[in-house]
This record gives C-alpha cells, sequence and structure tokens, in this order.
C-alpha cells in the first residue's frame, strides 16, 4: 500500500451512456492538490455545484450509490469510485456534464484503464490512514446481511454472496492485495436477473443497456416469445440461453464473476468513507444500501476518534523526551510546561504534561482545592505546538514562537494534581509567512479539558 498521497499527471476524460438514463456523458478526471480528496463537479450545471464524496452525500441506493448536494447529484457512482480506490488514488476533481455516470462496459476497468493513461503520480503528503483497532459490525438480519471490519495492518476484502438461486449459486471472492485490483477485480462486470431485468425494462429504465455491460442470469423459463423480446431489447438476434441459465450476451472473465462485482461494490462504495483504510472487511450478502450504511459507520468511528483522545502508549520512547525539548525551547522550569513528545507528523504533535502536587502555581491556585490554572494549560497547550513548528524551520534552535492570537478558548474539564495532560495540536492551515494557525486541545484521560484555537508567529530568538 502507498504510503503518500497520488493524484493524476493530467487530464483524461471517458464517455458514454448512463446506464438507466441512456444520455450520452463525458466524465472528466482532473489532478488535484493533496489533501483535496474526491469531489463531483456538475459542468452542466449553472454555478457548476460541486459533490464533495461521504456517506452523507448518498441519497439513493436504489439502483446504485448516488450523491448529491442541494440540487446537483451524480448517480451510480460505484464503478467509479471503485476504479479510483483499487488503484489509491486519493485526489480528484471529476468533472462530469449529465447526472449519471457512463456505464462503460459494467466494470470498473475502462475507468482504471483511463487513469492509468494519465498517469498516477505521488505527491509529497502523507497518506492519513484510518486503520482498523476495534470490530466494526453492520447487520440486516431480516435479509441476512452482515458487513464486518477487523483489524489488520493492510486493505483485504472477503465477500460472500447467495440469491438461493439455482442459476446463481453462492459464490465467495477475495482480494487479499489491493495491487491485485487492476486484474482480478476491476475486469467484473455488474450482472442482473431475467426477472429483474424485465422489471427494469417495463419501468422505463436502463435504457443504456445493451449487450455488453450486464451479465443476465435467466431464472426462469424463457419461451420464444420473451426471446425475442430479449433480442430486440439488445439488438442480438442470437441471444439463448446458455448452461446453468446465463444468457449468452457475455462470456464470463472468471467463474465467479457475479462475487467479484460485489467485491468491486464494496470497494466502490467503501471510497465514501473519504480516507484510505487497513483493515479486513468481510461481507454476506451486501449491496448499496448495506454497503453505505457500513461506510457510515466507519465515518463516524473516525469521527469519534478524532475528537477523543489520542491513543498513545506511554512505554513507548518519545519523539522528543525533555533533555531535547530544551534544545528547542527557551522556557525552563517553572515555566517549561510539556514533558515529552509522544507523535509528531508535519501537521499534527501530540505532548504530554504530568502534573504534581509539586507544581509551584498550586501553593496559591488554591491551597484547599489546588486547581492547574486554565492560562497554563493554554501556555503548555501552546509550548507543545510550538514544538511542532520549529520542526518546520531551518536551525530551529534561532528561532521562538509568540502568540498572536488565541479564539475559541473553552475549559471543559479541571485539571488536578495526578492528572495527566496529554496536548494535540492540529494545523489549520498550511504554515507560511512565519505564521502558525492551530488547532489545541489538551485532554485528561478521555476528557476534554481544554480546546482553543492559537495564532503564533516564529521569529529570530534576540540575544
Amino acid at each position: 500500500m502507498t504510503t503518500k498521497q497520488q493524484t493524476i499527471q493530467k487530464s483524461v476524460s471517458v464517455t458514454g451512456h448512463g446506464l438507466h438514463t441512456g444520455k450520452d456523458v463525458t466524465i472528466t478526471f482532473n489532478p488535484a492538490a493533496e489533501n483535496h480528496g474526491i469531489i463531483f463537479k456538475r459542468i452542466d450545471m449553472e454555478g457548476t455545484p460541486e459533490i464533495k464524496l461521504s456517506p452523507a452525500a448518498v441519497f439513493d441506493t436504489s439502483r446504485g450509490t448516488s450523491i448529491k448536494s442541494g440540487n446537483a447529484e451524480v448517480r451510480t457512482i460505484e464503478h467509479v469510485l471503485s476504479a479510483i480506490n483499487g488503484l489509491q488514488i486519493d485526489n480528484l476533481l471529476v468533472e462530469i456534464n449529465c447526472e449519471e455516470t457512463p456505464i462503460m462496459d459494467g466494470s470498473s476497468m475502462l475507468y482504471v484503464k483511463a487513469l492509468k493513461e494519465a498517469g498516477i503520480v505521488e505527491q509529497e503528503a502523507d497518506r492519513n490512514y484510518f486503520t482498523i483497532t476495534e470490530n466494526i459490525t453492520y447487520r440486516d438480519e431480516e435479509n441476512g446481511v452482515e458487513l464486518i471490519a477487523l483489524p489488520a495492518d493492510d486493505f483485504r476484502v472477503s465477500v460472500l454472496i447467495d440469491y438461493n438461486s439455482d442459476v446463481l449459486p453462492i459464490q465467495h471472492a477475495e482480494l487479499k492485495n489491493i495491487d491485485a485490483y487492476e486484474n482480478e477485480i476491476a475486469p467484473c462486470r455488474t450482472f442482473v436477473f431475467l426477472h429483474e431485468l424485465e422489471f427494469l425494462i417495463a419501468n422505463n429504465l436502463v435504457k443504456g443497456g445493451d449487450v455488453d455491460n450486464a451479465i443476465v442470469f435467466v431464472d426462469k423459463m424463457l419461451d420464444e416469445a420473451k426471446a425475442q423480446e430479449l433480442r430486440t431489447f439488445f439488438n442480438r438476434a442470437d441471444l439463448k440461453v446458455e448452461k446453468q441459465g446465463v444468457l449468452n450476451n457475455v462470456a464470463l472473465h472468471f467463474s465467479n464473476e457475479p462475487a467479484r462485482h460485489k467485491l468491486l461494490d464494496l470497494i466502490g462504495d467503501l471510497a465514501l468513507v473519504g480516507m484510505p483504510l487497513k483493515g479486513h472487511f468481510i461481507a454476506t450478502r451486501p449491496g448499496h444500501t448495506s454497503n453505505v450504511a457500513f461506510a457510515k459507520l466507519i465515518a463516524n468511528q473516525i469521527k469519534k476518534i478524532q475528537k477523543g483522545a489520542p491513543k498513545i502508549d506511554f512505554n513507548a520512547k518519545p519523539v522528543y523526551d525533555i533533555k531535547q525539548i530544551k534544545e528547542f525551547l527557551p522556557h525552563r522550569p517553572p515555566f517549561l510546561l510539556v514533558d515529552k513528545i509522544m507523535q509528531m507528523d508535519k501537521d499534527s504533535v501530540i505532548g504530554v504534561k504530568n502534573v504534581t502536587m509539586n507544581e509551584p502555581f498550586f501553593v496559591g491556585h488554591f491551597p484547599n482545592e489546588p486547581v492547574m490554572p486554565g492560562v497554563l494549560i493554554i501556555e503548555a497547550m501552546a509550548q507543545t505546538g510550538g514544538l511542532l513548528v520549529l520542526s518546520m524551520v531551518d536551525n530551529p534552535k534561532e528561532y521562538s514562537t509568540y502568540f498572536v492570537k488565541i479564539d475559541g478558548v473553552k475549559f471543559r474539564h479541571k485539571v488536578v494534581p495526578g492528572d495527566t495532560l496529554v496536548f494535540r495540536l492540529t494545523m489549520i492551515e498550511p504554515f507560511r509567512r512565519g505564521i502558525a494557525h492551530m488547532k489545541g486541545e489538551a485532554f485528561v484521560g478521555d476528557d476534554l479539558a481544554v480546546e482553543a484555537e492559537l495564532f503564533a508567529q516564529v521569529a529570530k530568538t534576540v540575544l
């Protein structure tokens, strides 16, 4: 799995027709900057509205996964998203001139080819994976549907389908390595039972259906009149039922192609989460409704963790211990208020302050009920953020960080002797022109004690 974010080198377009609308449509994939994500843009509508990918944007799963924002919608996006997710592409602006994506051959293969033709390029920013650390389960007991996310160090998917059908027996498919997606999953086309196809045709849908974009399973006797209707609909005179009740419109790529296509759909729907995943995803009888509900559970878990206290191993070796911190910060006891830095990347830092009864401020704040002053918690938070900012400049020992502004300060939980304060500082905007804008949080256990937005300026230390 890739460690850096990816986009494409140049724009590339794919033209086809929508499965249900039958409309001609062009979809264009454009390169996008780091942390842009996947955004759809309706260039045929006034104002060219954009739809940011998320489970909350889904409004219909009856015949595919469809998203909307305001009046703008894009339907049947699962094959497009599957290709993007399967190729581990993080940032794209997807322009489309219709409300439905092209069905192409019913798989994601032609999208994969187009994206690879555009050239997949690595960006500087790290990929921020969400790793499953505890089981996440979705169940629809009435329909026998179950999806489970299990902890794993990579991305794996297992799918079982069962339609209680003689013509399509129970099938299983598995993707053990995302690098195998292009060859093992992308070519697998959608499928439909004859009775479903008849319903769709009767309701003026599948206007873009043809002989090449779906496997048709004939689950009932096909008399000559019905066979002739199909020949007329598909505009193919030689249609007939092959062995095991499969219409001879296409040859199967794999014996378990239907199960592989359901796996393809699941990979596409999991892209709704909005960040790459590490885990083993096991699905029994999945469909778009259950896939989207499952993606919502994962997205909610991510939000809960992002809002909750950082999970750190206090026994792990710190990024900076107190001696190293003193090399960066000019502060000294009793005003050095961060003990160690446990984690740090380009955009965030996690620091720790052990609060003991020996802190000098407890002498007067307050003698009979010692409470750490809020202003010192903010100062400790700022020192932690200062270490992050100083890591971004050359010769950091020559610089100091100074408060410019503090906004949105909220004190939610008092801090007392014996507490361990854990600080998380996250960049809100890129560091530029010597100004840092950070979101700061201080936790005691699982409780959020203090939060604030900090603005700081980095300047050379005056000797």
